[in-house]
């Protein structure tokens, strides 16, 4: 699973750096302004954002999406009561991001009365867009919007004992494209157009009460998920046109709804020598789901078809969790510390899967009954620090973890019930050093060994061993890191044999010698290679003895220059690359296996970035940024999704 995700999110997870704006430059007095009783901090930055974009739309809006037109760049607003006692509120604080049409939109906002009451809420909105793989001649995709909403309320925020509540609201609308192969395993393939409309809500309550040292807290909530995205399609034909398989009409709705009301519980106590962090939780779920689908047309062969497909079924899903943590400090150089956890999760109800030919009114039924999952875990820890140079850390954890199935088969009124269990258990042993042979260095390093006896997955971990180090010096406004850590891990299964390795290696560097200049930069290198059995169908035909060897090898650089121009403009550079060099080769290598061309995933991504802020004067500046995005993929032989572009942005940042 590793090796189909890294390649495709990696350039995702680049843009986890900030973008080009808003400006993080100040404007106005530091300290504010005096109104009445209160004193006011305020920033406002309003420009306009422009791109030009080449190559492939559809990648660029998956990764990037920032569009053309006036935005509300940022805000910041901060009220706060001058002697702590205001009439309505004591401290007001509302912040922005992308407001009118960024594509990733934000707002926070905080009102306080001291010892009274505390009120939070937080606003996003995203605009989600994935063209997914390019497999299906491009039909899988999704363009939809992502609203989250959550606010929470707290009456006497400063007390021993304090009650609060909320509520949450995320929905996901818009847009998709999938696909579906019709009435047989060689059947053609057909686009579906899909409307997404999910959405999720939570209200709760609780309290929290501090007495003798300890402090709990209770929880109660209530959870509810709605979906309801029908697929839709008529009179298409496939995407093979020499089958002739046809689609006349297809409907297909799948209303899914649940609750899931929880109690949540903590107990803390913190001492000069021991500490306890007590949990539970306890979700009594509830879920109803329905599945239909109608299908007309012609088979491969020419036959007309009428068939019906229905799933429904109503269950419960208990989940109950609990964890204790329990630290001992005899000493100031000794600690030892246990962590027991518990999870159940059950599966419990009627799930039934029915397929209806209406040409010869025959009919399959296969019945869902019940799955659980239940996991145990004990971790014990212990550090001791012989003086202040060198300190030693290790400890064991066990896990066991037990998981239950139960089905049903029911064809011309015979019923066969098939059970299921497996039960794995993982024992793994830590130690580490930690020296600090001089006040600026310190140096960390530790390992650790695991043994499972029967891991649920091919992939999952069985024999593994890790080693990790770490090297940091800091001097003053100079400091240098560098890093290195390795995980192998081998699984031989009743089916396939897995091993898989990851090698990664980190520096960093920040230095700034003046108060109007700094420095960063870093490379990290994360190699990765895996080698796991596979079994899968070609041409109607079962293959297995086949494999698949993934080799990855990232490169990442990322540098940053920040200076102040005679107190009058300030200027930052910045470059990214992130590099996946693959095995090594230049171009794709032709073979017989169906899977030797996806071992490996040469592509690179980079982005240079520029913002230059100048004073017009204490309440107004005006600001200029560019930011360039380039993806490329060596290998690509089916869609290209290369593309590079342009973006920037042009604002007045003023307070008033």
């Amino acid at each position: 699973m590793l090796r189909i995700f890294i390649p495709l999110l990696f350039p995702a997870l680049l843009l986890a750096q900030p973008t080009v704006a808003p400006t993080r430059e100040e404007v106005g007095n530091p300290r504010g302004e005096n109104s009445g009783g209160y004193n006011i901090l305020n920033s406002f930055e309003t420009g306009y954002r422009f791109r030009s974009i080449g190559g492939n739309y559809g990648k660029y809006r998956s990764d990037v999406n920032f569009g053309n037109g006036i935005r509300l760049l940022g805000s910041q607003l901060r009220v706060s009561s001058r002697e702590g006692h205001g009439k309505l509120f004591d401290d007001l604080s509302l912040t922005t991001q992308g407001i009118g049409n960024d594509p990733y939109q934000s707002a926070s906002l905080r009102i306080e009365k001291n010892r009274f009451y505390r009120y939070d809420m937080l606003w996003r909105l995203n605009e989600y867009y994935n063209p997914a793989l390019t497999v299906s001649f491009g039909q899988h995709l999704l363009d939809t919007r992502r609203r989250f909403q959550d606010h929470d309320f707290t009456l006497f925020p400063q007390g021993s004992f304090k009650l609060f509540g909320g509520y949450t609201r995320n929905s996901q609308t818009g847009p998709g494209l999938a696909t579906t192969q019709i009435f047989d395993s060689r059947g053609d393939e057909f686009p579906l157009f899909l409307n997404v409309d999910r959405r999720r809500t939570e209200y709760r309550l609780g309290g929290e009460a501090t007495l003798a040292g300890f402090r709990l807290n209770i929880l109660r909530g209530w959870d509810r998920y709605e979906e309801n995205s029908p697929l839709s399609a008529s009179a298409l034909a496939g995407n093979n046109p020499t089958d002739n398989t046809r689609l006349t009409n297809f409907q297909r709705t799948e209303p899914y709804q649940g609750n899931a009301p929880y109690w949540r519980l903590a107990l803390i106590r913190n001492a000069r020598t021991f500490n306890i962090n007590a949990r539970y939780a306890n979700v009594s779920g509830r879920r109803d789901f329905l599945f239909d689908e109608l299908a007309t047309g012609a088979n491969r062969l020419g036959v007309a078809q009428n068939r019906q497909v229905l799933v429904a079924g109503a269950g419960s899903r208990p989940v109950v969790s609990g964890s204790l943590n329990v630290s001992f400090l005899p000493t100031k150089r000794l600690t030892v510390t246990n962590h027991t956890s518990f999870h159940n999760t059950r599966m419990d109800g009627s799930g039934a899967y029915r397929e209806i030919n209406n040409n010869n009114a025959q009919d399959a039924i296969f019945n869902f009954n019940f799955l659980g999952i239940r996991a145990i875990q004990n971790l014990t820890d212990a550090t001791i620090a012989l003086n202040n140079t060198v300190s030693f850390y290790g400890g064991y954890h066990f896990s066991d973890r037990r998981i239950r199935s139960r089905e049903g088969q029911t064809f011309s009124g015979f019923t066969d019930v098939f059970e299921y269990e497996q039960s794995n258990r993982l024992n793994s042993g830590l130690g580490g050093l930690r020296l600090r042979p001089i006040k600026p260095l310190t140096i960390q390093l530790d390992a650790e060994v695991g043994r499972s006896d029967r891991p649920f997955l091919p992939i999952s971990e069985k024999n593994y061993h890790a080693f990790n180090g770490r090297i940091q010096y800091k001097l003053k406004s100079l400091q240098l890191s560098a890093l290195t850590r390795t995980l192998y891990n081998t699984n031989t299964a009743n089916l396939f044999a897995h091993s898989a390795r990851s090698r990664q290696y980190a520096y960093d560097a920040s230095w700034a010698p003046s108060s109007w200049l700094s420095f960063d930069a870093g490379y990290s290198k994360l190699h990765l290679d895996t080698l796991t059995g596979i079994a899968y169908f070609a041409a109607s035909r079962l293959v297995e003895g086949s494999r698949s060897l993934y080799i990855s090898n990232i490169h990442g650089v990322n540098f940053g220059l920040r200076a102040a121009i005679r107190k009058r403009a300030d200027l930052y550079l910045g470059y990214s690359l992130t590099k996946d060099t693959g095995d090594g080769r230049a171009f794709p290598i032709t073979n017989t296996d169906a899977f030797y061309l996806a071992q490996t995933f040469p592509l690179s991504y980079q982005s240079p970035q520029a913002r230059l802020s100048v004073r017009l004067h204490n309440r107004l500046r005006w600001n200029l940024g560019y930011q360039h995005y380039a993806y490329r993929e060596e290998f690509s032989t089916l869609t290209y999704q290369n593309y590079r572009a342009h973006t920037g942005y042009t604002s007045l940042l003023w307070s008033f």
